[in-house]
């Protein structure tokens, strides 16, 4: 089997992870990268995946390593391949597993990075300014004042249908990994934005039909092939308004509201479970990340503000 049978098992295997296992897209592509770069260093050595041992799975992953690729890619990589390895064999393609024992490198234990509540404060009222016009302005708006009030992820937050926040909603229901669906409150500051910004949306999408072109499906229209804002340019927006309202902008990206969110609740006093459900998180070990992130943080203010903190 050469190089464009390895592309056939991936090709196979994703199709079976879309449509058995209801695997996200960003997903999929993470895997069909993953795959690709092990079928080319196989076929590099005059072998496939038909052919290849344990040894040379284990030599891909020393590889992975000496080319300075971090312990949570090296060990998405071992996932992808133990998965393509376990597909097969229940297909019949392979009699064996050879990934299935190696042991993977783990992912890194360092803290995921939050906000203060004052510099989401400030967040939220910059993108207020931010925008070329009026609407642009109401969208941004709406835009992190929903990220921040339900903790979504940005893939969730650009793909949000319009169809949930009409009626003025007190619940949004999120539709997250694997198709997995879950309802979160939202605060009056996000409804007020979503009240401001569908008018100005409905305004943009009329003009649009009467110039041609589709209707969006979406709360966040964009010009792409997906119809949608996407993740890049929100990533890029997001990290503009930082500089707009005097945060540093390296700790700002979607993903540190999403933490942000958590950690607020949890000194709030919310149960872990519940932040787990609205969240989405599978297991509540991802969820108890928070518990540590607000140990550390607690511990900083007594550092700084503690009067005998200084002495030795």
């Amino acid at each position: 089997m050469g190089p464009a049978g390895m592309d056939r098992w991936i090709s196979t295997f994703l199709e079976a992870q879309a449509a058995e296992l209801d695997a996200a897209k960003n997903t999929r592509l993470a895997y069909g990268r993953d795959l690709k770069d092990y079928a080319g260093w196989l076929d590099r050595r005059q072998a496939d995946f038909l052919t290849a041992d344990r040894g040379m799975v284990e030599d891909y992953l020393i590889f992975c390593d000496a080319q300075g690729l971090a312990k949570a890619t090296r060990a998405r990589r071992l996932s992808a391949i133990r998965q393509l390895y376990r597909f097969a064999h229940e297909e019949g393609w392979r009699a064996d597993n050879p990934a299935l024992r190696i042991k993977g490198p783990g992912a890194s234990q360092s803290l995921p990075k939050t906000l203060t509540v004052d510099e989401v404060d400030r967040l939220l009222d910059a993108a207020r300014d931010k925008g070329r016009s009026h609407a642009d302005q109401q969208r941004n708006r709406a835009m992190l004042e929903l990220l921040y009030a339900t903790g979504m992820r940005v893939s969730e937050l650009v793909e949000l249908p319009v169809a949930a926040a009409r009626g003025d909603p007190a619940m949004i229901l999120v539709r997250g990994k694997g198709g997995k669906e879950r309802m979160v409150p939202l605060s009056p500051p996000a409804r007020e934005a979503l009240a401001d910004w569908l008018p100005a949306r409905d305004r943009a999408q009329e003009l649009a039909v009467k110039a041609g072109r589709a209707a969006s499906r979406y709360l966040f229209p964009g010009t792409g092939a997906g119809g949608h804002v996407t993740r890049e340019y929100f990533y890029v927006l997001i990290k503009n308004i930082a500089v707009l309202a005097g945060v540093d902008p390296a700790k700002v990206t979607p993903h540190t509201l999403r933490h942000a969110f958590a950690t607020h609740l949890l000194a709030g006093g919310a149960d872990l479970r519940v932040i787990q459900t609205l969240l989405g998180h599978a297991d509540l070990a991802t969820t108890e990340i928070y518990t540590h992130v607000l140990d550390e943080h607690l511990k900083a203010l007594v550092l700084k503000h503690h009067p005998l903190a200084g002495d030795d």
